[in-house]
């Protein structure tokens, strides 16, 4: 099984109008929303996740902070909503002490991850080596920032998922159906979309409904074929 997370985020961004942009697509057929922690208030933000849990979605923080303690608060903020995942985030090992014990699984980012929107650098080896540090601090996943990498893609994911026994999302920059396909075939536990869903990259002209059930076509599509 692969969840699609569907992100209310653009460029990195929480967009504006989420609790709209919410309401409109909650009945899509999406079990997972997620949105980054940056772009609403913590009041907005705190609403809009009063919305979700009524509607019973997993609900996904993505945290995209530069710095130490703007990522801790970040993780604080996760607490207060009281989501079920905290992802992203470049300061692993303080964040997995704030949140033992909260209820909370935690994904970080693994390799340098730099600018905003987040780009993913470093060499695969890196990255592996940074995951398999990661995965012996506790976290529970990993947040892979795939296609924002500028490098072998699928050499990256492969590499990674060989190289841990924690589940890893492909986070970022998955805007074609061919792109779901891959995070499916290399076995990714997850994938986040946003910016592509509101660009309409997969119906061109399609309403957001008609984006978001191209995707859940192909992956039940690709589960049917394997």
């Amino acid at each position: 099984m692969v969840f699609f997370i569907f992100m209310l985020t653009h460029h990195d961004v929480t967009i504006p109008n989420a609790p709209e942009i919410y309401d409109i697509t909650k009945d899509a057929g999406i079990s997972c929303v997620g949105f980054k922690d940056v772009g609403l208030s913590f009041k907005e933000l705190s609403e809009l996740v009063t919305l979700m849990k009524k509607d019973g979605k997993k609900i996904f923080l993505e945290v995209v902070s530069e710095t130490l303690e703007s990522a801790l608060q970040s993780a604080r903020n996760a607490v207060r909503l009281e989501v079920d995942y905290l992802i992203g985030g470049a300061y692993p090992e303080p964040t997995i002490r704030l949140l033992t014990g909260r209820g909370i699984k935690y994904f970080p980012y693994v390799g340098k991850v730099v600018e905003h929107p987040c780009l993913l650098r470093g060499s695969v080896e890196e990255i592996v080596h940074d995951a398999k540090k990661v995965e012996a601090l506790g976290a529970d996943g990993i947040n892979l920032l795939a296609y924002r990498f500028n490098g072998d893609v699928e050499r990256l994911m492969s590499s990674v998922k060989d190289s841990v026994n924690i589940p890893l999302i492909a986070a970022g920059s998955i805007d074609s159906l061919a792109r779901v396909r891959k995070v499916m075939d290399l076995g990714m536990w997850g994938f986040t979309i946003g910016g592509a869903i509101f660009e309409k990259r997969f119906v061109p002209g399609g309403t957001l409904i008609e984006q978001i059930t191209a995707v859940i076509n192909a992956i039940n599509k690709q589960k049917r074929t394997r």
